[in-house]
């Protein structure tokens, strides 16, 4: 129901800029750019579309593997300790719990293309639990919001944008990804568990949150230890290595069962090319909102807007540079990298502004693009508060990132 006003907030508010950018100051321009904007967004949106069916099938056929190999059902017996409080609408030892964590795990490695195939399969679970088909459970909210807080350990992407422009130390925004990026987090399950009244103040959740902890600071005595060549080497080959090793396990536990792995494989592809499929309308509806509303220029009023504000306040002029980033990062992840890399373009990488944004990039997900594509994949209409919360989390990430940056770059 919230993305049902929020599209029809972007057409109105579309139309309303450009009947005013065309009466008062005669832009003639504006209304053909906004056609285009929804003939080439709708483009883009099958585009990216055929692109996850070759992923969906990979890593579906994978997790098919894994299934009938006996590692997610392993997996979830593992987790059942802190998930059963995170999520205890799910039966102890659900298959799905793997699933997640295994989406959760593919985010937090900064490995976009495994998390969302991973993820539309925790969906498909977590809808087969679902006693109300068309509305979204308190377990489907919350696993939403925990991707939507976009928790990221290794920004590899983002370290090797920084070195492309001539960065002095590509690293140096590692930790504070890190930071805002769990704060995040925190924020995003301390709201939403509040909501579902789930008390996160036991044991498994404040162990989780110790390890988390202590993750950070690791990284963070690695990031200052090691060299820049080091640390760009590690930040790489980490996430590749671990994803690796999933692969290789999965297959020699499947071989350990004695299954046919090629079928499973094969019969989880399958799968994997229907829920690609599926989510096409969803995809291309998503994104052809936001085009015209950037296309309309609402976009650049708004960001102006907020500049006013923030510099009438006394706030640091450099953070409304970096802004478009944060504003646009829930909307359009390709679109939130493009003004990360026109803002180190324009202001320098090791500026204030240029580590900013890539706070920014790294910090916060792609909010509505997740809620369509991942509620969209299993048919959910009415997403109750999945939105709010998710907003509420990116806005502790802006926050969050805006107080590091300074306390780090300031």
């Amino acid at each position: 129901m919230a993305l049902n006003y929020i599209w029809i907030a972007f057409f109105l508010i579309a139309a309303l800029v450009a009947v005013v950018k065309l009466v008062f100051f005669g832009d003639v321009e504006v209304f053909p750019a906004i056609m285009n904007a929804t003939m080439d967004t709708a483009k883009t949106g099958f585009e990216i579309s055929l692109g996850l069916t070759a992923v969906l099938s990979l890593w579906m056929g994978i997790m098919k593997i894994g299934e009938r190999g006996g590692m997610v059902e392993r997996l979830a017996r593992w987790l059942s300790p802190l998930f059963r409080r995170l999520f205890p609408e799910i039966p102890e030892g659900h298959p799905v719990v793997g699933n997640i964590f295994m989406n959760l795990s593919a985010n937090m490695l900064g490995l976009d293309n495994a998390a969302t195939p991973l993820g539309l399969k925790a969906m498909e679970g977590l809808q087969e639990l679902n006693p109300k088909k068309d509305t979204a459970s308190n377990s489907m909210i919350m696993f939403l919001v925990m991707n939507t807080a976009g928790l990221t350990i290794v920004p590899v992407s983002i370290l090797a944008y920084r070195a492309q422009l001539g960065a002095a130390q590509p690293t140096d925004v590692f930790v504070p990804i890190l930071l805002a990026t769990l704060i995040s987090m925190v924020v995003g399950v301390a709201i939403t568990g509040a909501i579902q009244r789930i008390s996160l103040w036991n044991r498994p959740v404040i162990i989780t949150l110790t390890i988390f902890a202590l993750i950070v600071a690791g990284m963070a005595w690695a990031a200052q230890a090691l060299s820049r060549e080091a640390m760009d080497t590690f930040s790489v080959n980490l996430a590749n290595i671990i994803l690796l090793g999933i692969i290789t396990v999965f297959i020699l536990a499947g071989v350990r069962k004695k299954i046919n792995v090629y079928d499973a494989f094969i019969e989880g592809a399958k799968g994997g090319f229907s829920t690609a499929v599926s989510i096409i309308p969803y995809l291309i509806a998503i994104l052809v909102g936001i085009g015209v509303f950037r296309a309309s220029g609402a976009m650049d009023w708004l960001l102006s807007g907020i500049g006013y504000i923030v510099e009438a306040c006394g706030g640091n002029a450099n953070i409304t540079q970096a802004l478009p980033t944060a504003l646009m990062k829930p909307l359009s992840g390709s679109g939130a990298r493009g003004l990360m890399l026109e803002c180190m373009q324009t202001y320098g990488a090791d500026s204030f502004a240029g580590r900013l944004s890539c706070i920014f990039q790294g910090s916060t997900d792609t909010t509505f693009y997740i809620l369509a594509v991942y509620f969209g994949s299993v048919g959910i209409r009415n997403t109750r508060y999945a939105l709010p919360c998710g907003l509420a989390a990116d806005l502790a990430s802006v926050i969050a990132a805006i107080i590091v940056a300074l306390i780090f770059f300031g």
